[in-house]
């Protein structure tokens, strides 16, 4: 499974990316709005939003592009290890 985070915090990259191996999928995270994160995005199979640190401008482009792809899209306000690993024990 292939999965998106948009949002959360730079440090957490890497624990981010540790989690979804630890689930058997593969993670893309965007902290920071990119010019092309439209395209950057591709087709996941599911977008996690950690609402409480990324922009209105983002989280609309990143919906787009979920629905473009026809993606499972998961909101949490909290951007942490527990949330995530919660968010893909439910959806795996």
């Amino acid at each position: 499974m292939s999965v998106v985070i948009i949002g959360g915090h730079d440090r957490m990259v890497c624990q981010y990316k540790r989690i979804c191996k630890e689930y058997n999928c593969k993670a893309k995270v965007f902290t920071q709005m990119s010019a092309k994160l439209g395209k950057q995005v591709g087709s996941p199979d599911l977008v996690v939003l950690f609402t409480n640190t990324v922009s209105h401008k983002m989280v609309k482009c990143a919906l787009c592009e979920a629905k473009r792809s026809k993606a499972k899209i998961v909101r949490s306000h909290s951007s942490s290890e527990a949330a995530l690993e919660s968010i893909l024990s439910q959806c795996s």
